[in-house]
């Protein structure tokens, strides 16, 4: 039996960088897709029965959904910066992003549904959440939680793990669809390193080890988490940021830790 391939490397150095879909990913929900763009340069698409999260990884740009113009977005110029800028497009429309300056652009999707409507998510729309002591510190900024009630399935989150910390750790796992115990949920990480040249872990692996690999992180690269437990571990002098997004049957983030490694919230 072939090995999966969880770590999925950037295909260009420009452009589309990635394009993670269900087809591609082999599973249901999650899509990822991330645009490097220079100033001048223009990336859109349509969300078609998708809903999308474009986020302002690095750099700023003028972004109109369904020909309204929301401006011009953004202020960090790496993601280590500050907070995101990030925009919410509906189901059934269309959206345009004009770089103004160098740009990342992610694009977060997931099955699309209910009545939603575009919105700006703006820096400081959710508050920083600051998890972990000791070795285990990491930097949470979420751009759409569950508990905003303002999208069908997609849910986004930033981290920033401090240089030599682990992060979603201890273990924990969400896949399978068992609430209020646990909720199933598709992920990708999307890694950026500071600086770039360095390396992080990450281990995917499930209770009964069917699945169990052991991934070395670059910058760029994208993790995919179809199942089981999935922490990260970034090295000496590199501090790590990534992007995650979740979906699956119900819009909900219910997770189950690793028993064997629960000592160490107490």
């Amino acid at each position: 039996m072939s090995k999966p391939n969880l770590r999925v490397r950037p295909k260009a150095k420009t452009g589309l960088v990635h394009d993670v879909n269900p087809a591609s990913a082999g599973w249901t929900y999650v899509g990822f897709a991330l645009h490097k763009l220079a100033e001048g340069e223009v990336a859109g698409g349509e969300a078609g029965t998708q809903e999308l999260c474009l986020v302002l990884v690095s750099g700023k740009a003028r972004i109109s959904v369904d020909g309204v113009d929301l401006g011009e977005l953004g202020e960090r110029m790496t993601p280590f910066e500050g907070a995101p800028w990030a925009v919410y497009v509906p189901m059934g429309s269309e959206w345009v992003a004009d770089a103004t300056t160098a740009l990342e652009l992610a694009v977060c999707a997931a099955p699309g549904g209910g009545d939603f409507k575009t919105r700006v998510i703006a820096p400081g729309t959710h508050p920083q959440l600051h998890r972990g002591k000791g070795a285990n510190i990491r930097h949470v900024y979420n751009i759409m939680p569950e508990d905003d009630g303002a999208a069908h399935s997609l849910l986004v989150v930033e981290v920033i793990t401090p240089q030599g910390n682990t992060s979603s750790y201890p273990p924990h796992k969400h896949d399978q669809d068992n609430l209020p115990h646990e909720s199933l949920l598709e992920e990708t990480y999307f890694h950026r390193l500071n600086p770039p040249q360095g390396f992080a872990m990450q281990r995917v692996y499930t209770d009964d080890r069917s699945l169990d690999e052991a991934l070395v992180i670059e910058d760029g690269d994208v993790t995919l988490v179809p199942k089981g437990y999935h922490p990260v571990a970034t090295t000496a002098g590199y501090d790590l940021y990534y992007l995650n997004v979740m979906a699956g049957p119900k819009r909900v983030w219910k997770f189950h830790n690793a028993p064997e490694h629960e000592w160490l919230l107490k």
